[in-house]
């Protein structure tokens, strides 16, 4: 084999897209002075995670691609996992990244060569203030690794490392500039975050004490095992730790107040990604860790269900084009939890398929937003108008991805909605029929609320106050219009794609092959092996 081969062999490939961004962002930091040298560095090291990512798609296909860290093979040491729902979440991601990046580029003033005083008040009017270079890229790739680092994961810890990665990163991006408004939100957004990590942190604690372990392939096989009383109280600890990262109802109130304060790059990627990370924690214990677990589905329904209503009640109430699209992202969690709760393969791939789509469907519409703030000054509806007149580009690229966040058909959004439907209404319980008739509420409010903001933002007359007219930065519509036109692409491969979420769902609910390729032979141990297997590996991890 040459080294290209081993270079480009899938077990090479699964750590990349934790190490590159890491290593890029020590770069960068050393670099600080040399603002084009950091973006060259951060949009290379963001295009070769995503290129490692999109092979591991491939890769995962054939089953679970596994790396032990430092050669210390599970349960003993920390694994990273590629299966086909962790590489398709990092490629999606990572598509996301770059994009918001390179639409970055275009908004940031480099720190050591901003322009005079009074031309620079007029991009922060517009914009929200400019993003401070030196630290805007070393941090967002450091989110990125740990972004990478959650999906990746093979236990419960890295996972927590994972999300503590995220909270510093997110807690430096949500503050940039040092705005009051900015550090208000920012402190919210940490109290509550930090709350989550005690939480998931003592939720660890306990799993090990009563299993000997935090792989989550051997979760799986000793889980089953424990008091049945016990488990469920493991189990609801972690959803709930979950469900504040996710922002699931009634722990989303900090979401709304929280990301429409931070530059419009920050604000897509954590309403495109951060919360996507909590979703994708909870399918990941409900269908390994907990696969049997009714009573919780159930409550993982009514969840579900409070999600989408009071979220999309909350869109329709608003009047800031942010604040709208804040609560539509709170109410279309309740679609993927949806999924999840229905505990099947059709309902697993569902969700699958519609947390893909609404990354790039919701980040794509922070990005457009950040544009409508740039050309109109404000993002307050009664502050707008007139706009698809004097920015007809910018009134498509808003158009498009509304309409699908809104599961217009034939776009991907009606694609996973129909999906979910579908097999809400197979299920057939009277809980599921509610959900399939709050689903639809929910999405002719989304309809409505997009419509509204449409309507005034960009068909009413335009205000006497309204900024002259000044070209909208390239550099900044075409990473927005690159995040539009992959959203729509997601109808046109919404085949194979639906296929390979499909196909992701099978493995996922299943358990044996991703325990088999983890834990070699764990799926194997049956109940009367239980207590030898327990005290072996507990004698190994404590040596």
């Amino acid at each position: 084999m040459s080294w290209l081969d081993t270079v480009l062999s899938a077990p090479t490939l699964v750590p990349l897209p934790v190490l590159v961004p890491l290593f890029a962002a020590g770069l960068t930091l050393a670099l600080h002075r040399y603002a084009n040298v950091q973006r060259v560095i951060s949009v290379v090291a963001l295009a070769v995670s995503t290129a490692a990512s999109a092979g591991l798609v491939l890769a995962a296909d054939s089953g679970p691609v596994v790396v032990d860290l430092g050669g210390w093979a599970a349960p003993v040491g920390i694994a990273l996992v590629a299966d086909r729902l962790a590489a398709l979440m990092l490629t999606v991601s990572g598509v996301m990244l770059l994009c918001v990046l390179l639409y970055s580029l275009g908004q940031g003033v480099p720190e050591g060569e901003a322009e005079p005083a009074q031309e620079l008040s007029v991009d922060e009017a517009r914009v929200g203030g400019a993003i401070p270079v030196a630290i805007f890229h070393p941090t967002y790739l450091v989110l990125a690794a740990g972004v990478s680092n959650a999906f990746l994961t093979g236990d419960l810890f890295n996972l927590y490392v994972g999300f503590e990665i995220l909270l510093a990163a997110s807690a430096v991006l949500l503050t940039l500039g040092g705005t009051a408004e900015r550090v208000r939100a920012g402190s919210v957004y940490l109290i509550v975050a930090l709350a989550s990590s005690v939480l998931f942190l003592a939720a660890i604690a306990l799993v090990y004490a009563a299993t000997g372990t935090v792989n989550m392939a051997q979760l799986a096989v000793r889980l089953p095992e424990i008091d049945d009383t016990v488990r469920v109280a493991l189990q609801l600890l972690l959803l709930l730790a979950f469900g504040i990262k996710a922002a699931v109802f009634p722990l989303s109130f900090w979401l709304p107040d929280s990301y429409p304060t931070a530059p419009a790059p920050v604000t897509a990627v954590f309403a495109g990604l951060l919360t996507k990370v909590g979703v994708y924690s909870i399918l990941r214990t409900q269908t390994l860790i907990f696969p049997d677990s009714p009573a919780v589905d159930q409550v993982l329904m009514v969840v579900a269900l409070a999600t989408m209503v009071i979220g999309i009640l909350g869109a329709v109430a608003q009047n800031d084009v942010k604040r709208l699209l804040s609560f539509t992202l709170v109410s279309h969690i309740g679609f993927m939890v949806f999924g999840v709760a229905l505990a099947s393969e059709a309902g697993t791939a569902a969700a699958i398929f519609y947390v893909v789509h609404h990354i790039s469907v919701q980040t794509a519409l922070f990005l457009v937003v950040g544009l409508v703030e740039w050309r109109g000054g404000s993002t307050s509806l009664d502050r707008l108008g007139g706009l698809a007149r004097i920015a007809p580009v910018l009134a498509v690229l808003f158009f498009v991805p509304a309409i699908n966040l809104a599961g217009i058909p034939p776009l991907s959004g009606f694609l996973g909605k129909v999906g979910l439907l579908t097999e809400g209404v197979r299920t057939g319980t009277p809980l599921a029929w509610i959900l399939v008739v709050g689903s639809v509420v929910t999405s002719l409010l989304t309809l409505y609320a997009v419509v509204k903001a449409w309507n005034k933002a960009f068909w009413q007359t335009a205000p006497p106050d309204l900024p002259e007219h000044a070209p909208l930065p390239r550099t900044m519509v075409w990473p927005a219009g690159a995040l539009v036109a992959f959203g729509v692409s997601l109808t046109v491969v919404a085949g194979p794609l639906y296929a390979y979420a499909e196909r992701s769902a099978a493995t996922t609910m299943d358990g044996v092959t991703y325990v088999d390729a983890v834990y070699p032979g764990g799926s194997d141990r049956g109940t009367g092996q239980s207590v030898e297997v327990t005290e072996e590996s507990t004698g190994e991890e404590e040596s």
